[in-house]
């Protein structure tokens, strides 16, 4: 059986639900990406808070805190089968009804960890390479598109740092940003910002960086590789002093 989800978390939570007491899941998928396959039976699960609920808190009883974040931080990736990585992981801890973080030979731990550190490294990238400009209301705009789903978990961060100050960041791919106000934050859908929406003198502070950034740089110690491998090229389109 294959279920088929919102894409939520609490959607998927409630698949987990219908694998352990309905029928067990060849495949979770989120439903506007799913192609029928006339070899398989699916059924759409409509998100149930309730059951939701009731798989979370046994997540939160079987795992660590720890854990439950990775849990999290998985289903916030790109990763192929990423619903079945996470599910097969569950299943191992339930029946193991220990900590499994640790068996790194287990090809079912090592899927769910080489998943969360894909994650995890561009959570580490995206804090260092986010570029803010400023807009005519006074608050601070930063562009991106991350390879995974990972704005509301580097919000915190930015929210704690900027705490007296507007910002917006925006994922352009997935149409989605985080919205913060001294030191508030949420996620909500975003796409309507206009290149016209800046401040009059962002682009002069802008041309101001990237001559800085010129005049600075060491013509005989040039390492392009070394560069594309700590500045990943993928993000250079939104980086101030690599887009001019």
């Amino acid at each position: 059986m294959d279920y088929l989800y919102d894409g939520t978390f609490d959607g998927f939570l409630t698949c987990v639900y219908r694998h352990y007491y309905t029928e067990k899941a060849e495949g979770i998928y989120v439903s506007d990406v799913y192609q029928e396959n006339i070899l398989r039976k699916s059924q759409y699960c409509e998100t149930n808070m309730m059951l939701a609920d009731k798989v979370y808190i046994a997540i939160e009883k079987a795992f660590s805190a720890y854990d439950v974040r990775r849990i999290y931080r998985v289903f916030l990736s790109s990763v192929k089968d990423r619903e079945m990585i996470i599910l097969n992981y569950l299943r191992l801890g339930f029946s193991a009804k220990k900590d499994i973080s640790g068996f790194h030979g287990n090809p079912v731990v090592s899927a769910f960890s080489n998943a969360d550190s894909k994650v995890a490294r561009e959570i580490d990238k995206m804090l260092g390479l986010l570029r803010f400009e400023y807009l005519r209301t006074g608050a601070a705009y930063a562009p991106c598109e991350p390879e995974h789903d990972i704005i509301e978990l580097i919000a915190e961060h930015f929210s704690d740092r900027f705490r007296g100050e507007s910002f917006i960041i925006h994922d352009k791919g997935r149409n989605k940003a985080v919205v913060s106000l001294k030191g508030r934050w949420a996620v909500c859908e975003f796409d309507d910002f206009r290149r016209e929406q800046l401040a009059e003198d962002e682009m002069m502070y802008q041309n101001l960086w990237k001559k800085y950034f010129d005049s600075i740089a060491i013509e005989q110690r040039r390492n392009e590789r070394c560069q594309k491998n700590m500045m990943p090229v993928k993000y250079w389109k939104n980086l101030t002093e690599m887009k001019f």
